[in-house]
């Protein structure tokens, strides 16, 4: 039986902001007719960051008037300093309800996806310095109180969403409408602007769709033209934690080559995506169920360990996509397990790395004040027919732990209380190993 070897005297540091989330609570502030909510379960998870992309695209978290830069400023020829050319109250609620869970807002300053024939508000504003006045004046709003605002302190406000998704001679362009040199003018732009009116907060992006060479090219630009990027921003979804860890890798030279050896690198959306055509239902059943939380956790031990500043899932909107609520209960889904547990590490004094690997097999562990020991481990492949792993936890010394499981019939349970640590984790299996 193979084992996994952790020695608890080779304490690293603390545990990154990894179960981050783009979509908020499920939550009415505003209403007493609250038949369901996941408030209770979202708060739970201590998720420390909400990316608020894409709200506008259902009506529970924010909804089709929150967020999106045309939504709060509707009229792009208004009056950009007069506070009635703005609307500003579905935002507040979706940040406030936030807020209320104990998850602060990274706010994305720029629009929802347009999957319709006709694009709207992601084609290029037609005064880019306007644009960028208009996001200094929300920025004013939520963090210095303008406009009957708050006083918020938002650190990071995140330059648009996805530009290099669709090439510049595409007839159905679902991001930004314009050309990469138009971008690459609004970014240098907006980021000169809110940087120089802000400049202790994290301005960055540009939320890259994928496409390294694009990102490249980008920051090859901004560093000619010396734009400061307090942030990188990317996306990737796969099937495999492996793949998502090397392109960490990538980001992370890319950003070193071009002079940004102190810029985070933020990966803020992930899932599990097989295929965008005919795999594309298989993901979606996938990611509703056990494999989901298996992927979760094995992407977030390997981000513990790759150049990842952050890692944000995408997403907790209700929809395709969220693997952490149920669409009509709003009942958790095996996934939330995944995000559950990892705020609990958050509470620990250090993190703990096993002294071997075991292909297939991920861990999280460290220990408390007290030295007592939170371990979470999955067993994920993409086969899922893989046989079951078989295998010992070693911590060096005895002790006596409580086994908490997530399979085809447990979710979240504590199924044990043991001293011995001989484990069987079936394929997508995930475990928590506490010490008592």
């Amino acid at each position: 039986m193979d084992s996994l070897r952790f020695d608890l005297s080779k304490r690293l540091g603390k545990f990154k902001l990894l179960n981050a989330t783009n979509g908020g609570p499920w939550h009415k502030r505003h209403a007493t007719d609250q038949f369901r909510s996941n408030f209770t379960e979202y708060k739970a998870a201590r998720i420390p960051y909400s990316r608020n992309h894409d709200s506008g695209v259902i009506g529970i978290y924010g909804g089709p008037y929150s967020h999106d830069i045309s939504k709060i400023f509707p009229n792009f020829d208004a009056d950009v300093n007069d506070p009635a050319s703005y609307d500003f109250a579905c935002t507040d609620e979706a940040i406030l309800a936030c807020l209320d869970a104990g998850t602060e807002t990274f706010f994305r300053l720029g629009e929802t996806i347009e999957h319709q024939i006709k694009k709207h508000a992601t084609i290029p504003p037609k005064d880019f310095k306007k644009w960028a006045e208009i996001c200094e004046h929300i920025i004013l709003h939520y963090n210095e109180g303008w406009a009957d605002g708050l006083h918020l302190n938002i650190q990071y406000w995140e330059i648009w969403n996805e530009p290099d998704l669709d090439p510049d001679d595409s007839p159905n362009k679902r991001t930004w409408g314009g050309t990469k040199a138009q971008f690459f003018d609004m970014y240098e732009i907006a980021a000169k602007h809110l940087k120089a009116k802000f400049p202790h907060l994290k301005i960055g992006g540009p939320a890259l769709a994928g496409n390294m060479e694009w990102g490249e090219d980008f920051l090859k630009e901004m560093h000619r033209r010396d734009v400061p990027i307090d942030f990188f921003s990317w996306h990737i979804y796969a099937t495999n934690p492996e793949k998502i860890a090397r392109r960490a890798e990538t980001a992370k030279r890319l950003l070193l080559e071009n002079g940004y050896e102190s810029t985070e690198s933020i990966l803020n959306e992930w899932n599990y995506v097989k295929g965008w055509t005919d795999e594309f239902k298989y993901s979606i059943m996938m990611i509703h169920g056990l494999k989901n939380a298996s992927f979760i956790l094995s992407t977030m031990a390997l981000s513990q360990i790759a150049p990842i500043d952050m890692l944000m899932y995408y997403d907790t909107r209700p929809g395709a996509f969220c693997g952490i609520f149920d669409l009509y209960s709003y009942d958790p889904l095996k996934g939330y397990y995944a995000l559950l547990w990892y705020g609990s590490f958050y509470d620990l004094e250090a993190e703990v790395r096993s002294e071997n690997t075991l292909p297939n097999v991920y861990t999280l562990c460290g220990t408390d004040k007290d030295g007592k020991v939170l371990c979470a481990l999955t067993h994920y492949s993409d086969d899922d027919q893989a046989p079951a792993k078989e295998l010992t936890l070693d911590f060096g010394r005895p002790g006596t732990y409580e086994i908490y499981l997530v399979d085809k019939d447990h979710n979240g349970e504590l199924i044990a209380t043991t001293s011995e640590l001989a484990l069987t984790l079936p394929v997508h299996t995930c475990m928590l190993i506490k010490e008592i």
